[in-house]
């Protein structure tokens, strides 16, 4: 049986009423439309022809006089919804988006990755990756502030832990959802929370961090809780990052592993980080996307600044865990969960391409806390910084060809016009803190 009609015989299986289709706008954000579920002939209708739409409304895609898209249903991505009830009969399905003469649509950001996966499944190579997304759990204060949910630190468990029934009603509806969840966990700021999926092919892995957004968001509301996924919700604790473990493998051999060098990382694990650290400060806009972003991207609350690898440290932007062999990885923790993940990973996957193409030596790994060293020793080891703000990043990347050209022309600019938007917006407020500081000059 095909995919479409093993997503059919699926639907008729779980009576399936309505079909919720599924895409991305360029900041990552959901968007569907419902449409009622009729004959089989008018699914596989739908999945061959798609079902258009106004995409003048959807925030980096068309101009409002030539505003035509398609959006067709991916059959592999076929999921119940486990935060509605069963009997409402509702099904998902992810979609790529077409232009009206069937072409792929060059904003699409799902289609963005897929462009780029496509260049090393050429070559026999795929990509796989596995990211960690951290979120608190937040309650309000009599004041209606916002507040952690808790006070427990990593690893934690009850009374001070407060989060134990939540991630286990998580894991169990995100199991429903398909998911592999390796583990569980109270992160290190209060209120902090993490649960880390299994490592998969990055275009499945794209679609589950939206998907695992998402549900956690829909399941927590259910409950009476609230969540957030901003990188920096409360200041003096440590942020939430999206830590992305990733490597490149071929005929089923992991192409970053060498038993016989002497840190058991292969040339092409090295030229992969090298292009990573050459094109970071770049990079840093699309993974780290927002003004808050850099708000935890700064020294002292393990979050990483300095552009430098090591095998276990995680003073660096870079770090390799000690897993070897198929488990052979690389850590790039720069990425936060405000991230788009297909633009996210695509940006990664060609930073790290041209790394290999052109053998960009990422140099001697940098073994000690980096975190203590003051400016001259970080000069005099030739260690940089990323950007300290938004305004930097993406002046970077509007110097960076080889992200501007793997993400395409129309999701660059698009990009970039919604960044210095942001940043006008940022920068023209005025906060409590200043008014606090300056108010009696």
């Amino acid at each position: 049986m095909d995919v479409i009609g093993n997503a059919i015989e699926i639907m008729n299986e779980k009576g399936i009423k309505f079909i919720r289709l599924q895409f991305v706008d360029i900041n990552g954000i959901p968007k569907s439309v419902s449409v009622p579920f009729g004959s089989d002939e008018d699914l596989e209708d739908m999945f061959n022809d798609g079902i258009l739409f106004d995409g003048s409304s959807v925030d980096g895609f068309v101009e409002i006089n030539d505003s035509d898209l398609i959006m067709k249903p991916d059959p592999n991505t076929v999921s119940l919804l486990p935060w509605r009830p069963e009997e409402s009969g509702v099904c998902r399905f992810i979609c790529d988006i077409y232009n009206t003469d069937n072409t792929p649509f060059e904003g699409d950001p799902r289609s963005i990755l897929k462009k780029s996966l496509k260049k090393i499944s050429d070559k026999g190579y795929n990509y796989n990756i596995g990211p960690e997304p951290e979120f608190f759990i937040i309650d309000k204060d009599e004041e209606g502030n916002y507040i952690p949910h808790d006070d427990a630190s990593y690893f934690d468990v009850e009374p001070l832990d407060k989060g134990p029934n939540f991630r286990r009603k998580l894991v169990f509806d995100l199991e429903e959802l398909g998911f592999e969840v390796e583990a569980s966990h109270h992160e290190v700021a209060p209120g902090q929370n993490e649960i880390a999926f299994k490592f998969d092919d990055a275009l499945k892995t794209a679609d589950a961090v939206i998907t695992f957004k998402q549900a956690i968001k829909a399941i927590v509301d259910n409950m009476g809780y609230m969540v957030t996924f901003m990188p920096k919700p409360f200041f003096g604790v440590n942020g939430s990052g999206m830590h992305c473990h990733q490597s490149l493998f071929k005929n089923g051999e992991n192409l970053f592993s060498d038993e016989n060098s002497e840190n058991g990382l292969s040339q092409e694990a090295l030229y992969f980080m090298g292009g990573l650290l050459k094109h970071s400060a770049a990079l840093s806009a699309v993974v780290a996307p927002t003004v808050n972003s850099y708000k935890r991207l700064v020294p002292g609350y393990e979050a990483p600044v300095y552009v430098a690898y090591g095998l276990k440290n995680r003073s660096a932007l870079i770090r390799i865990p000690a897993a070897r062999g198929k488990g052979t990885r690389i850590e790039y923790r720069c990425p936060d969960p405000s991230c788009n993940p297909y633009l996210a990973f695509a940006a990664m996957l060609e930073a790290g391409l041209d790394g290999i193409n052109n053998k960009i030596d990422p140099g001697d790994p940098t073994e000690i806390n980096i975190y203590k060293l003051n400016d001259e020793e970080l000069e005099e080891r030739g260690i940089k910084t990323l950007p300290a703000s938004l305004w930097e990043a993406y002046h970077a990347f509007e110097e960076d060809e080889v992200l501007k050209k793997g993400l395409g022309s129309h999701i660059s600019e698009k990009f970039l016009e919604s960044k210095y938007a942001e940043w006008d917006e940022y920068r023209i407020q005025v906060f409590g803190y200043e008014q606090k500081k300056y108010m009696s000059l």
